[in-house]
Order: C-alpha cells, then sequence, then structure tokens
C-alpha cells in the first residue's frame, strides 16, 4: 500500500478586506482607508458544511493522521483500559433536594449516557431513604438511539414536579430542541421548541416557559414565553437585543418570585426583572441601563435585591443592595444601591446564593476558589469557610432549597476526588461538614501522588503561579517528562482540580503542571482586565514561555520531556508559543485551537465574533489591528523547526470554525524545516466544540491523544510505576 503524504490544501488568492465595509457591521470606528490581506485558504469555509471537495480534504488528513499513529494502536487500548479501570462505571451522582424530591443522575455499565432519576425526599435531610422509590425520568441513551452526537441540557422539572423539560443537541452545533414529558405516565406533550439556546425557565406554574433563540450569527438574541399546549408559532416575543456586541441570558430568581433577563457584553450588563407573582406575562422592569464597562448581577433576597458588581472601579466587585420597592418603581438604578460591606480589592465576588437565615459567597483570594458566608440579615461579619489542603477547587453545589442551615458544596483538589458536602452554616455547629458523596475513583490512592505551588517570574518581573502534581516516586528536582497545560482568556480558572484522565500521564512518571497565566481569573478579576485581555494580551504568551523556562532552568525538565496543551482560546496560547519559542517544547496538543485570529475577527457574520471584540479588540480599527497581527497565530507562522503539533477539532463547532485548525496544519506543513516532527489534525466529522457526548468514546479520545503524547515524550514502552 502507498504511503499517503501529509496533506496541503490548495491555495487560491483571496482578499480580506480590514476596516470599513458597506453593509456590514465592522465596528463604531472601523478604518476608512481600509487594509487587505491575502488569505489563500479561505476557500476551506463552508458554512453549510456540505463541500465534497473540503470534506475529501478533512477525511484525508484523518486518514494521514491515523496512518502515523497506527503503531500505537496496542498502546491507546492499552490507556483506554486504564482509563476505564479508574471509572465506576455503574454510579449514582450526588443527590440534591427540590421540593419534596432528590433528583440526581446515574450510569450503568456499557451505556454511554445517563439517567435522570429521583426519589421522594421522605425524613432524608443530606440524601434520600436508603428504602426509597426510584423514579427514571429520562434515559439519555434512548434519546441518543441512532444518533452519533446526544448533548443534552437544562433537565428541569416545573414548578410542582410533574412536567420535565430538557433541550437537547445531536449535532454538536449548540442550537437545541426541547421537548416535555409528563412525568406521572411518562408521555410526551406535544409541545416542542425548536432552534432553541440552551434551557428553558418555567414560570410560576406548569403552564409557561421562557426560552431564548439565536441570530445567524448563533448570538442569543430573543426571549419568548411560550404556553404551554400552543404552537411554537403563537409564542410571544419579550426582548430583542439589537446590538450585535450584546447577548441576551435569563434565569429565574431562587425564590422563584422573578424571571431576571440580562442582557451583556464582555464589558457591559443591562438587566430587567419580571415580577412572576404579578403573572406570567407581567412587564420586564430595567434596573441600571446599560452603561459603558458597568457590569452587575443580581439575586432576590425578601425585600431586596442583592446586586454583585464593579461599580466605581471595584474590579473585584462589591456586594450592594436595592430595595425591591424601589425596582418595581423604576428606581432601582445604581444611585439606589447600597453597600452591604466594605469592598476589598483582595476578594473577587464571583456568585452568591441565599437561603433564609444566610447568605453564601462564591468568589477568589489567594490564588484559590474560596467560599464566605454571612448571616441573612446582611449585617453580620463574613466568614471564610476554610480546607486543609495548600491547594484545592470550591465551589457551590445545587441548592434548590431557602430554609436550610445547610450550603451544598462541591470540593477536589490534584490528589483528592470530587467530593460534595452539605456545610452546617450554624456557627454552632462543631461538625460542619456532612460527607454528602465522594466520586469514587477506583485503583487510586490519593497518598501516592503529592502536589505543590511554584511560581515563574515573567519577563515584566509579575509571579505567574504554577500547580503542579506528580507521583510521590518522582524526584522533581531531576529531569522528568512534563505536561503544562494552560488557556489564559476570558477570566476563566483552571484550578487545581481533580481530573481523573490525567492518572495514565501521572501513573507513568509524568509531571503535570497548570500555568495560572493573565489573562484567566485566578489571582482575580484584574489579572484578566487589567493584565491579560485588549493590549495587553500578549502577557499571556510570555507568561506560559516563562513557566515552561522556569521547569526547565529549575531542573524539572528538559524541552525534548516537555508536552504542552491548550483548547480553545488556549489553542491561541499553542499557537503563539510556538511561533515564538519552538525550541522549547517536545509535542503540542491543541484542541479546537482559535488561531485564525485576524480572518475570524474582522468578519461579522461569523459565530460569535462581534461579541468577541471587547475580549481581543477590533482588528478593523486601527487602534488593534497591528496588535492583534502581531499575535495572529495563522498570520505569524513562519520557516523554522517547529516541534510536533497534534491538532483536534469537530466539524460542527460553531466556536472555533472547523475551517481554522485546517489552514493552520497546512501552513504548518509548509514552513516547518524540520524532518523530525510531524503536525497532525483530527477532524471529527460528527461533533462540535466539546468533543464526544457518549462517555467511552471521550475516553477513546482521550487514550488516542495521550498516545502520542507519550509516544512523542519517550514513555510509549514505559510502564506504570
Amino acid at each position: 500500500m502507498t504511503k499517503l503524504a501529509a496533506p496541503i490544501a490548495r491555495q487560491e488568492p483571496r482578499e480580506v478586506i480590514f476596516g470599513a465595509v458597506e453593509g456590514e457591521n465592522r465596528g463604531s470606528n472601523p478604518m476608512k482607508n481600509v487594509v487587505k490581506r491575502n488569505d489563500p485558504w479561505f476557500w476551506l469555509r463552508d458554512d453549510d458544511r456540505k463541500s465534497e471537495e473540503i470534506l475529501g480534504h478533512l477525511r484525508s488528513e484523518n486518514a494521514f493522521t491515523e496512518q502515523e499513529v497506527a503503531h500505537l494502536r496496542p498502546l491507546m487500548d492499552k490507556l483506554y483500559d486504564e482509563h476505564i479501570s479508574h471509572l465506576k462505571e455503574t454510579d449514582d451522582q450526588a443527590p440534591y433536594r427540590s421540593g419534596d424530591w432528590f433528583y440526581y443522575t446515574r450510569t450503568v455499565k456499557g451505556l454511554s449516557y445517563k439517567f435522570h432519576c429521583r426519589k421522594p425526599a421522605g425524613a432524608g435531610l443530606h440524601v434520600p431513604a436508603e428504602d426509597a422509590s426510584e423514579q427514571v425520568l429520562l434515559d439519555e441513551n434512548k434519546v441518543a438511539e441512532g444518533k452519533p452526537q446526544c448533548v443534552v441540557q437544562g433537565v428541569r422539572p416545573c414548578p410542582d414536579h410533574k412536567l420535565l423539560g430538557y433541550s437537547v443537541d445531536f449535532k454538536g452545533d449548540e442550537t437545541y430542541a426541547v421537548r416535555f414529558l409528563n412525568l406521572a405516565s411518562d408521555e410526551y406533550l406535544p409541545d416542542q421548541l425548536d432552534g432553541v439556546t440552551g434551557a428553558v425557565v418555567w414560570g410560576t406554574t406548569s403552564d409557561w416557559v421562557f426560552y431564548r433563540t439565536q441570530d445567524e450569527a448563533k448570538r442569543s438574541y430573543k426571549l419568548w414565553r411560550h404556553k404551554m399546549g400552543q404552537n411554537q408559532e403563537e409564542d410571544v416575543c419579550l426582548f430583542t437585543e439589537a446590538d450585535e456586541l450584546f447577548d441576551v441570558h435569563h434565569g429565574k430568581t431562587k425564590s422563584g418570585r422573578f424571571l431576571v433577563l440580562e442582557s451583556a457584553s464582555t464589558e457591559t450588563t443591562e438587566a430587567y426583572v419580571i415580577d412572576l407573582e404579578g403573572g406570567n406575562d407581567g412587564q420586564a422592569v430595567l434596573i441600571q441601563a446599560r452603561e459603558f464597562e458597568l457590569r452587575y448581577d443580581i439575586e432576590h433576597l425578601g425585600e431586596s435585591f442583592l446586586i454583585w458588581t464593579n461599580k466605581d472601579k471595584a474590579v473585584n466587585r462589591r456586594l450592594m443592595r436595592v430595595s425591591v420597592a424601589d425596582v418595581m418603581a423604576g428606581k432601582g438604578g445604581q444611585e439606589s444601591w447600597v453597600e452591604v460591606m466594605p469592598y476589598d480589592s483582595t476578594r473577587e465576588i464571583a456568585n452568591v446564593e441565599v437561603f433564609k437565615d444566610f447568605v453564601a459567597i462564591e468568589g477568589r483570594q489567594d490564588g484559590l476558589t474560596q467560599l464566605w458566608l454571612m448571616n441573612g440579615d446582611l449585617d453580620g461579619a463574613l466568614t471564610r469557610v476554610k480546607f486543609e489542603e495548600e491547594l484545592y477547587e470550591v465551589s457551590f453545589g445545587v441548592n434548590k432549597v431557602m430554609d436550610t442551615p445547610f450550603l451544598r458544596l462541591e470540593y477536589s483538589s490534584l490528589t483528592t476526588p470530587v467530593t460534595h458536602y452539605d456545610y452546617d452554616m450554624r456557627s454552632e455547629s462543631p461538625d460542619r461538614f456532612h460527607l454528602v458523596k465522594r466520586v469514587e475513583v477506583l485503583e487510586f490512592d490519593p497518598a501516592s501522588y503529592v502536589c505543590s505551588r511554584l511560581f515563574a517570574k515573567a519577563p515584566d518581573g509579575t509571579q505567574i503561579p504554577m500547580s503542579v502534581v506528580h507521583h510521590k516516586t518522582v524526584d522533581p528536582k531531576k529531569p522528568n517528562p512534563c505536561f503544562l497545560y494552560g488557556y489564559g482568556s476570558y477570566g476563566i480558572c483552571i484550578d487545581p482540580g481533580f481530573n481523573r484522565t490525567l492518572l495514565p500521564y501521572l501513573d507513568r512518571g509524568v509531571v503535570y503542571c497548570i500555568a495560572h497565566i493573565r489573562g484567566g481569573g485566578e489571582m482575580g478579576r484584574w489579572w484578566y482586565e487589567e493584565q491579560g485581555k485588549y493590549l495587553m494580551k500578549r502577557n499571556t504568551f510570555s507568561d506560559f514561555i516563562a513557566c515552561a523556562d522556569h521547569l526547565v532552568d529549575s531542573g524539572m525538565t528538559t524541552p525534548s520531556q516537555l508536552a504542552i496543551e491548550g483548547r480553545s482560546a488556549g489553542g491561541l496560547l499553542m499557537g503563539n508559543v510556538l511561533n515564538m519559542r519552538p525550541d522549547l517544547f517536545q509535542i503540542a496538543v491543541a484542541g479546537v485551537p482559535f488561531v485564525d485570529l485576524m480572518t475570524t475577527m474582522c468578519d461579522p457574520s461569523i459565530p460569535l465574533t462581534t461579541g468577541e471584540w471587547e475580549e481581543w479588540g477590533n482588528p478593523n480599527e486601527w487602534k488593534y489591528h497591528d496588535y492583534m497581527l502581531s499575535y495572529s497565530p495563522l498570520d505569524n507562522v513562519r520557516p523554522q523547526a517547529y516541534p510536533n503539533v497534534l491538532i483536534t477539532a469537530g466539524l460542527h463547532d460553531p466556536r472555533v470554525a472547523y475551517w481554522e485548525p485546517t489552514k493552520w496544519a497546512t501552513k504548518l506543513r509548509l514552513n516547518n524545516t524540520s524532518e523530525k516532527t510531524q503536525v497532525l489534525l483530527k477532524m471529527d466529522l460528527e461533533v462540535g466544540h466539546f468533543s464526544a457526548s457518549d462517555r467511552y468514546r471521550y475516553l477513546k479520545e482521550k487514550a488516542f491523544e495521550q498516545a502520542i503524547v507519550l509516544d512523542k515524550i519517550g514513555l510509549a514502552t514505559v510502564s506504570k510505576l
């Protein structure tokens, strides 16, 4: 059989215009004297994803990749078996209380998808009674029958718990259909909502639901009200967002009284509330009109709305309140907001959970996630929930009950599997942590692994934290195979929580590191807003390189043993560090990589583009054009010796279109001067941004990636420690 050559996409000149284009939204201040650039692979874009020439090219990429990794199939099978050995295939997830029921999901060995179930609460405090009878509400396996991809989300009972709504996406393009079940008869209702963004929100009864739809660029921009029993064509549009920088979101306050409608860009929030107790057709009341760079979130507690906001330059957000009466009278703007407690610039407030007698705050301090408590009168001291481990990740769990002293929280660390606790918020309680469930990881001993925090010095002197975990038998003072992960965008944090899929690396002596680089929010919101976006974005890439240099300079690893990974915007990171320091790495894994920054960000017809102008900047404006061009990965590929690169992507991805990684693979091959390394592209023709929905198929994909990485860093034949 003739050996396949690495695919090279043909070139066809195509002029891409930056600046003002008649009839297009190119931003508020586009260049009048436009800039033109050639994109010879623009032809790879097919919005319908039906071009036989393009699909043929993608199949050739997959065939070439399969050929090049065929010798690793036994290792992939072995790694897959290891993943399965750690997975408790038949298992229940932690139940949470809602009304008179405990809801939970469970899995069954051999089945790819979850069952959604409930049991009567009875006298159960933290979990249902052992003899409580189970009711299966939804079997995702049945929903997924005959479908290569099935993403189910927003599985929500109505307020009286007699109906169930859920959203399903069979392509991975994040456009959903909503179906409804009668839980008494287990029969589907005739109602079906198509073209929906995410989940529905029930009104105060089972008669009404609220949902959102998208425009052609997949921007969530309309909020609708649907009366059960009517056709979707009869639904009422409650709100339309015309500004393409803004997306519409909606939810219900924990009290159930208010529907919250939020229109938000990256920089600005405008929120409305609808009093559902006044009828599901109530009018939306504005809280605070949009004001550039003012952001806020709200929750209802008694006679007040709690508001956490960046008002008055509080980058890490302050907690405030405004009376319900003022809001409903149209007087709920920021001039009426009253501070609940003094602003602390070292403490970020990310989320607030309300209870009858307590308020819980989720946020960050000292580079870690944290939880704080205060009494429901909002007049007491703020108390931090303390944990014993040095590095960990903690967040709110599902808290549906108002009148309870228990806060459901979810905790893990690099060596502690995900654990669900009910935390007693009453200060007099001596034993405050009530274990609900710790996810069981088979053939895993946490005592076999150690974790620590390191710091690398960035070029500007900033100390960049890293979280590190490795097997206890590994000496970190000697060169070891090392895996460095990074993201660094949108203020998203990559926290030191548990990840079962890392065990095949750790058990072969790999040191796993997370680089908490600027652009993420690990050190607080300023780490992102002031240090890692717009015209400060290059800090993200130099920070990651500084972390890699530190690992090498400290003797922990060598470039020939160093693997790196980033996904999505983390792929932008991978593209840049490969262009800047290709000598520093042995292999890079780039998942659904955002690498065609310039061409994508100038074109408002591409999904998500306009909203992203408040993240990277708008290349149609002089202010940002040259700076963005300096770090657009595809535009900065040049002749040099690149390390090995594994690219994975999905044809139906609405966030990072398939043509970006496809272009990048060809350009890397054309410019790579090394004969010892290769560029591989694996394009899944059935999925979107978030990979396979089938849990077994997902593990096969992890085994595929890990086998290639282990091979390149010299561990393909190494046994487990």
